[in-house]
């Protein structure tokens, strides 16, 4: 059973065990979200945006698919199968 989580801007969700964490980095434009990819071991750590136009419901982030329910500037709602 899929549950929907909810990100506000700046919230992290934690994708898996063994995978990257991600944070909900907003809406650069009307047509455009996105979502920092952040990778993170001992006391070093990267992060990058990506970005996806806000049409685009399956999207695929270090290798875990997610479905993107609902997007705007504020927050976003998303299940992962």
């Amino acid at each position: 059973m899929e549950r929907s989580t909810v990100l506000a801007v700046g919230d992290s969700y934690h994708l898996r065990i063994g995978k990257d964490r991600i944070v909900y980095a907003g809406m650069p434009s009307e047509n455009v979200y996105s979502i920092v990819q952040r990778k993170a071991s001992g006391y070093q750590g990267f992060a990058w945006n990506l970005y996806f136009p806000r049409r685009k419901s399956d999207i695929n982030i270090d290798g875990v698919n997610i479905i993107v329910e609902n997007v705007s500037s504020e927050d976003i709602r998303f299940s992962i199968p």
